[in-house]
């Protein structure tokens, strides 16, 4: 068999294929007005065995279901979709659709996303447009067919091997290749639609033809890597086995980690402000870096010379510690004196302030300086100077101030008492006073008297 008839049986079971598939879309029909509810109107090459009431998905999660089946103009499948989760309303003009299988016994279900992951900080597609008052699906949002696919089943393809399907192809493939080979272009573009893995493969295809130089270096890359990961694959495993164990670690604290990873958000608001610090002291410090990398033979050699005496310095730093663990015993003992010794402070506070009002009181009324001038008036008045030298000036005076008695009845020389002011007029008291201190200044002169 040559290779143009093997393209065109090929090309010949692809239109088959998607005939019969047109064919169940055309015997589907339905309505879907979109009134009060949010419709997205899906078309698709192929929406065989999909009936009202399947499910709509989202990564696996059911946000809704099929509300009805229509076909459009160019006689293609149209799957008007209810979204009943307002989680994942509108749909974005990047949104795809795709038909999987619900079940073995052949019934369906949309799977959609309804926008395409964006990194942060860029914006989202705008929503679908609404269909105008006046034409199909009045109120819908379409979703065109460029995005949306719909996989040929392994049971329509099964089919062919039946009777009277198997007979009927080759008259098919006899009849219909010279059609398809004038328009290979809606062909390619059906079966693609057909399959998302094709898609994605062109896609994949473009990716790598666009990146062939950098694949290339890669590939180069790849075997000095590999050559030295493979001199080091001992290493290699004890790493791999260690991951194990950290990891088997980690997942008995999961929920530490879990609250961990919770407080992180407002962590990171905190270090903000604090790494633009740091990268303005880093800035600033640069000059002192600078300064100390041209003296780094200087200070390499101070560490250096610093090892010795580090060396020196260890006996000494033992000792400390035998000291310190001596203070560990000696210290808890001294606590209970510290506690007397602050309870007595306690009882000698009174004490204290009576002795600095004392204090005080003195330095106010001059007691201290008049104290020293009487010690030092005294001295001069008892030191007397001759031809022989220094003297001190005493008497033995028998008179009334020797001898001992409980009470005086006169107010003689010796009666130095002060007179309250009610026993006597002011200068009575003024009198008696005078009097008083003549005596004892004779006294101490010696009168003796």
């Amino acid at each position: 068999m040559s290779a143009t008839l093997r393209r065109r049986i090929v090309i010949s079971v692809a239109v088959f294929v998607a005939a019969v598939c047109v064919g169940a879309a055309l015997g589907a029909g339905g309505d879907g007005d979109g009134k009060g509810k949010y419709l997205v109107r899906a078309t698709f090459d192929n929406a065989s065995f999909i009936i009202p009431g399947e499910d709509v998905k989202v990564a696996g999660v059911v946000v809704g279901s099929i509300d009805a089946l229509d076909v459009d103009a160019q006689n293609r499948a149209v799957v008007v979709l209810r979204i009943d989760d307002p989680a994942f309303k509108p749909f974005r003009k990047d949104a795809t659709c795709r038909v999987g299988l619900q079940s073995l016994i052949g019934e369906q279900f949309v799977e959609c996303d309804p926008t395409k992951e964006r990194g942060a900080g860029k914006a989202l597609a705008p929503e679908l447009t609404t269909i105008k008052d006046g034409d199909p699906g009045a109120g819908q949002h379409p979703l065109p067919l460029g995005q949306t696919s719909s996989p040929v089943g392994v049971d329509l393809l099964q089919n062919i091997m039946r009777v009277p399907q198997r007979q009927r192809l080759p008259l098919i493939l006899n009849e219909l290749g010279a059609g398809v080979s004038g328009n290979g272009e809606e062909l390619n573009q059906a079966i693609k639609r057909a399959s998302p893995v094709l898609q994605k493969a062109d896609e994949l295809v473009a990716t790598l033809a666009s990146q062939d130089k950098m694949l290339g270096k890669l590939t180069d890359d790849s075997d000095e890597i590999l050559a030295s990961l493979s001199d080091r694959r001992t290493d290699i495993g004890k790493f791999i086995k260690n991951a194990g164990d950290a990891g088997t670690a980690t997942a008995r604290h999961g929920d530490a980690l879990e609250a961990n990873f919770a407080k992180l958000p407002a962590f990171l608001k905190e270090l903000g402000p604090a790494t633009d610090r740091l990268g303005a002291f880093s800035d600033q410090a640069s000059a002192a870096i600078d300064g100390f990398a041209s003296e780094a033979a200087s200070v390499n050699e101070a560490t250096e010379l610093l090892g010795p005496a580090l060396k020196q310095g260890t006996p000494t730093l033992t000792s400390l510690g035998k000291v310190a663990d001596q203070g560990r015993n000696t210290f808890p003992a001294l606590l209970k004196d510290a506690q007397q010794i602050n309870k007595l402070g306690t009882s000698l506070e009174p004490v204290g302030e009576n002795l600095a009002k004392l204090s005080t009181s003195l330095d106010q009324t001059g007691s201290i300086e008049s104290l020293m001038r009487l010690i030092y008036f005294y001295v001069g008045a008892i030191n007397g100077e001759d031809s022989s030298g220094h003297y001190t000036r005493t008497a033995l005076g028998f008179n009334s101030c020797v001898d001992r008695s409980p009470a005086f009845e006169d107010l003689g020389a010796c009666s130095m008492q002060f007179i309250p002011p009610e026993e006597g007029s002011e200068d009575d008291a003024s009198a008696a006073r005078a009097k008083t201190s003549s005596a004892l200044l004779g006294y101490l002169m010696g009168d003796g008297k």
